[in-house]
């Protein structure tokens, strides 16, 4: 169940928790930002990606601070119950616990440099993998319990939209021609409706309709089932999103290299600005996920440090490529999905390339739409589930699945614009990660209290 403590699992160093929450962040969301930059001109754009991502660094070690405290307290909770079950076995103690009990009172006695020299545990050390809605219950008061899951609720539903809006588009666009006979895919100055003629008598918007039937029939059943992304599918999705990522930065390079650059992006367009914060929020979102990565980092010494490197590398890497696609391209021919400007034969002449990066997002957003319905499903029946309490099996199976996949399919059937579609399914999910502990521990959460969270806690991930 979503909320639970679950296990740590494998652990690994902390450099290859630095490469997993490149991967985590540097998603399909990089896509839709050149046409958000070339919108709202370079310079705002690059002053608020800046800032945006100082934010979501800002509360990332907020979130880490809390699974921190979160530790600190269920580590504290286990030593009293340790403490209690002694106290009931104190009348029957044996000998060798009284003998015990006076080796303890010796080390106890001893001066205090000897026992630090030995090492003393941290209370705040992450060892115990808490997710956030085990958090939100052990920090937050009912209310502030139903806004978080209000919060990521929303987010993953716009992260559904986006999904089931993204792949049909991507097909339709690869697949499609206003004349139908086009091979070549998106021309530089081809402006297309949705009422152009896509095969015979099919329109565009038709056929995109269609990839989305099949789309929500081929993903859609495993919302009913439980699935994992494995390793090695894992492993297939970043090394492709890598290969596309390189492939489109090095070819706009090349063409601004050789003088074809057609961008001249103005310096600032504050009409574009509300776009382009809705697709930075999504870009650099990740603090849903931190639990489940930075728990079994094996050494979190300079953790902070390490995530702090990552966001400058993240930037750099966004910067790169948004400053590359707004001056290789024209504001007015960049897509919505930057990987569609490769789609014309003029910038690239292998057609076996021009498929790949065409339907790049098909393939990487496929893998993580049955997850994240999972992750809906969940948070929906951890949302209304009561102690002690089961579903039926119609509200388990058939009724919590069908609320999670038919909202944004239905959305997905409406509009494809991508761009209009970021900013509003994300712009409240940008104000839902809390300050770490900073809303309190509340007196009816049945938690007991731990003096001073946060004093410790820069000791412990510094």
């Amino acid at each position: 169940m979503a909320g639970e403590i679950t296990e740590t699992g494998e652990l690994y160093s902390s450099y290859v928790g630095l490469v997993y929450m490149f991967n985590l962040i540097v998603g399909t969301g990089a896509l839709t930002m050149p046409k958000a930059f070339a919108t709202a001109g370079w310079l705002v754009s690059l002053v608020l990606l800046v800032f945006l991502g100082f934010m979501s660094f800002v509360t990332t070690t907020f979130v880490i601070e809390a699974m921190a405290a979160a530790n600190a307290q269920l580590r504290w909770k286990r030593m009293e119950n340790l403490k209690e079950e002694e106290d009931d076995d104190s009348s029957t103690a044996s000998d060798s616990d009284v003998l015990i009990r006076d080796n303890y009172e010796r080390a106890e006695k001893r001066p205090i440099l000897s026992v630090q020299k030995r090492g003393s545990p941290n209370p705040f050390e992450i060892t115990d993998r808490v997710e956030m809605g085990q958090m939100a219950s052990m920090f937050f008061n009912k209310v502030g319990v139903n806004l978080f899951y209000f919060c990521i609720i929303v987010y993953l539903y716009g992260d559904l939209a986006i999904y089931a809006a993204a792949v049909p588009f991507s097909l339709m666009q690869v697949t499609c021609s206003a004349a139908g006979n086009d091979s070549c895919g998106v021309e530089a100055d081809t402006k297309y409706n949705d009422t152009d003629r896509c095969w015979g008598p099919l329109r565009r918007v038709d056929a995109y309709r269609i990839y989305l039937a099949i789309f929500t029939l081929l993903l859609g059943p495993f919302t009913f089932f439980d699935v994992q992304k494995t390793k090695y599918l894992q492993i297939l999705t970043s090394l492709m999103r890598w290969i596309a990522f390189a492939v489109m930065i090095v070819l706009a390079l090349v063409r601004i290299g050789h003088g074809q650059g057609e961008g001249h992006p103005p310096l600032a367009d504050f009409s574009g600005v509300r776009n382009l914060f809705g697709v930075c929020v999504y870009s650099f979102m990740c603090q849903h996920s931190l639990p489940s990565l930075i728990t079994p980092v094996s050494s979190k010494r300079h953790l902070t440090r390490l995530v702090f490197l990552d966001y400058v590398l993240i930037l750099a890497f966004y910067g790169l490529l948004s400053f590359t696609a707004i001056f290789c391209f024209r504001g007015d021919s960049l897509m919505d999905m930057y990987t569609l400007n490769f789609a014309r034969c003029d910038v690239v002449r292998l057609t076996a390339v021009r498929f790949f990066l065409g339907l790049f997002p098909v393939f990487t957003i496929s893998t993580n739409f049955p997850i994240i319905a999972v992750t809906l499903r969940n948070n929906w029946k951890t949302l209304f589930h009561r102690e002690g309490g089961t579903y039926p099996w119609v509200v388990d199976r058939v009724v919590f699945p069908t609320i999670t996949l038919v909202p944004p399919v239905l959305v997905a059937f409406c509009t494809h614009d991508l761009e209009s579609l970021i900013p509003e399914s994300h712009t409240v999910s940008s104000f839902c990660v809390s300050p770490g502990v900073e809303w309190g521990y509340t007196s009816g959460s049945g938690n007991p209290p731990i003096s001073n969270p946060l004093t410790k806690l820069n000791t412990s991930l510094e």
